[in-house]
């Protein structure tokens, strides 16, 4: 071809793209201009969200550290963006995508890795409440498929992969990165909104209804970019725990006190929650992590400290003009208004319950029975304990599975972390396994188990802390051996 022939024929390709860009910008701009900013957004949104699609299906352990990511902020779109949309199901995409990524990156081998006990629990529980869309007390299918996406979906759909991909100790230690550095950015969140105030659409998330249970005694319960208090207070409970763990166990004076200032921030985050069931996260998880250490004289003097903090709250006034004690102080009450309601709800629930076994299906209580059935009994009783929803919503045959499932996760994970030999390895596990249990016993007085990002650190947990032996270094050295650092994308 001429040299003639080619500037003709690259000024045509030139003269077509030039069309095809202005083409697009005139339908974009006219777009833009009747929808408003929604419609821009979400033209700005589409090649993130292709890019990440794509990533998710090539790379599916990056998939796994954008689930993570996305556990943290997306429950707190809804204030600043348009509400129409459900940000939720932005994680079932990424879960689905990672899973279809799995299915053709995998080898065989890999899917070997799939036949161990936290893996069967996960799938026998989501058996159980797969078999609930047949429940025939259900009210509604459609609140089934919205409501099993928490209890049971997101485990089955994340795990498994978990255990194909996160075989290696640095992807623990990114695991702890992300986790770390998102509580801390709630954390600042939560004290602006306690010390300095609210954004605009934080303001019209409480003015649309959440004011009466996030302004007590014309004090704010900081919820940050979470879905509520509640769950920011067990968010923060949690972390604080983990970090507190750590710094016990760091060799390094300056890694001990750093581990302990975020330790103490955190549980400040905690305490402008004004959550009070949280509280069972940190005093469960320390006693345990006492109990592991196999030191009995700091055991000794952690059940003292104990004994000592409910004493304080629960038989003295000291500090009552603080509204962060009050609330604590109330939760050892017993006879506080908000538990007396909680008993007789539980008593109604007993009576109802009594004939059904299975109980009233998944979906069936609390918001997603006001939205989708309405008048009926159950989506009128608040279901404030995780243990009470899954006891009423799959019945007393689901409670104790449930219960089962939990407790053998525990045994299973003890199993391993209790042997460890690698200080700093043994240090990161126990914080997991212990705020595992914390968040357990946690979730007797709160529906945080299954919340967002609470329910996605413990599955992260679960996997970790049953493949640490694998990555174990029985020499005295290990807490000063960084992990090999890898290049790694935002996540």
């Amino acid at each position: 071809m001429s040299e003639t022939s080619q500037n003709i024929t690259s000024g045509f390709k030139l003269l077509l793209l030039a069309i095809f860009v202005g083409s697009l910008a005139v339908v974009l701009g006219y777009t833009i201009a009747k929808g408003g900013v929604p419609t821009a957004a979400v033209f700005l949104v589409i090649p993130f969200a292709i890019a990440m699609a794509a990533l998710c299906i090539a790379k599916p352990k990056q998939g796994l550290f954008i689930y993570l990511h996305l556990s943290f902020f997306v429950n707190g779109l809804m204030r600043f963006l348009p509400e129409s949309i459900p940000y939720g199901l932005m994680i079932d995409a990424v879960l689905a995508l990672t899973l279809i990524g799995t299915f053709f990156t995998a080898k065989r081998s890999d899917i070997k890795k799939l036949n161990n006990p936290m893996v069967w629990l996960v799938v026998i529980w989501a058996g159980y409440t797969f078999l609930q869309v047949a429940n025939p007390e259900a009210r509604s299918r459609e609140a089934w498929f919205f409501a099993v996406r928490g209890v049971s979906l997101y485990w089955l759909l994340s795990v498994p992969v978990m255990f194909i991909w996160l075989r290696e100790r640095k992807d623990l230690e990114t695991f702890i990165k992300i986790w770390i550095g998102w509580s801390l950015a709630a954390a600042l969140v939560g004290f602006k909104q306690q010390y300095i105030g609210l954004w605009a659409g934080e303001q019209k998330w409480l003015a649309d209804g959440a004011f009466s249970t996030h302004v007590l005694m014309g004090h704010l319960r900081s919820f940050s970019f979470h879905s509520d208090a509640g769950q920011f207070g067990a968010a923060m409970a949690h972390v604080s725990l983990f970090c507190g763990i750590i710094a016990m166990g760091a060799k390094s004076i300056f890694k001990k006190i750093g581990w302990f200032i975020l330790a103490f921030v955190f549980f400040w985050g905690f305490a402008v929650a004004g959550s009070r069931g949280p509280l069972f996260v940190i005093a469960g998880g320390a006693f345990m992590y006492l109990f592991m250490i196999k030191n009995f004289r700091l055991l000794a003097a952690g059940i003292i400290v104990g004994i000592s903090a409910f004493v304080f709250l629960k038989y003295t006034t000291i500090a009552q003009g603080n509204y962060q004690v009050q609330r604590l102080r109330s939760a050892l009450d017993p006879n506080d208004a908000s538990l007396q309601v909680r008993l007789d709800n539980q008593e109604k629930l007993r009576a109802y319950l009594k004939s059904r076994p299975f109980g009233g299906g998944i979906g069936s209580g609390a918001n997603w029975g006001k939205r989708f059935s309405p008048g009926t009994f159950l989506a009128e009783v608040a279901l404030d304990s995780w243990y009470v929803k899954i006891w009423v919503e799959s019945g007393i045959v689901g409670l104790l599975l449930h219960i089962a499932q939990i407790l053998l996760i525990m045994y299973f994970g003890f199993r391993k972390v209790f042997f460890l030999k690698d200080p700093r390895l043994r240090s990161q596990c126990m914080g997991l396994l212990c705020g595992f249990f914390g968040i357990a016993l946690a979730s007797y007085g709160n529906q945080i188990f299954g919340q967002s990002p609470t329910g996605t650190i413990l599955y992260f947990s679960m996997v970790f802390f049953y493949l640490c032996d694998k990555w174990d270094t029985p020499t005295d050295e290990a807490e000063n051996v960084e992990p090999k650092k890898e290049k790694v994308l935002l996540w």
